[in-house]
């Protein structure tokens, strides 16, 4: 969907704290994108959860942040378990595992056609289940540290290569978190 091309491309500029709901206005109108998304950009952001939304917000400031394998940090570059694991701790306060099959095993499964922003994807890359996970966003896109020598990026699951691969969306409930940081 165009709107949340677009909305994409303005939460990428957005500073690296999770804007409030009038600077999220604000910087909208500036950017002359209330304009173009009509009552979609109030939905879009109404329909997001405060902490999904301020995930989601910090994850699009990650936007280009090369891949480096064991990687969990912004000046050196993440993997994509790091970035997941970085993101949860940074905007939500949870420690996350490290490992991408680790996070599958402490959260909980939710049907694909039940994902909210926020939510983790997973994907089988490298022939194993859960080799992989990014963050979901919306609208079929999540964002996740593909690979050696790309960066953090935002990709569309109904393509035909992550179609193929995917194994499974989980959901961090706040009880299994909690016993995550014990």
């Amino acid at each position: 969907m165009r709107f949340l091309f677009l909305l994409l491309i303005w939460a990428s500029s957005c500073a690296w704290a999770a804007p409030t709901d009038d600077e999220l206005d604000r910087q909208a109108l500036e950017k002359g994108l209330v304009a173009q998304l009509g009552d979609h950009f109030s939905q879009a952001r109404q329909s997001m959860s405060g902490k999904a939304s301020d995930l989601v917000v910090q994850a699009m400031g990650l936007l280009g942040v090369p891949y480096r394998r064991g990687g969990a940090n912004e000046n050196t570059g993440f993997d994509c378990s790091g970035f997941v694991r970085h993101l949860y701790e940074q905007s939500i306060g949870l420690v996350l595992p490290r490992r991408a099959d680790e996070q599958a095993k402490a959260t909980e499964s939710i049907d694909r056609n039940e994902l909210k922003p926020g939510d983790l994807v997973f994907f089988n890359t490298m022939r194993r289940t859960f080799s992989h996970v990014g963050i979901y966003m919306g609208d079929g896109k999540f964002i996740h540290s593909p690979h050696t020598g790309a960066k953090v990026r935002v990709d569309d699951m109904r393509e035909a290569y992550w179609n193929k691969r995917f194994t499974g969306a989980r959901r961090v409930q706040r009880a299994e978190a909690d016993s995550l940081q014990r």
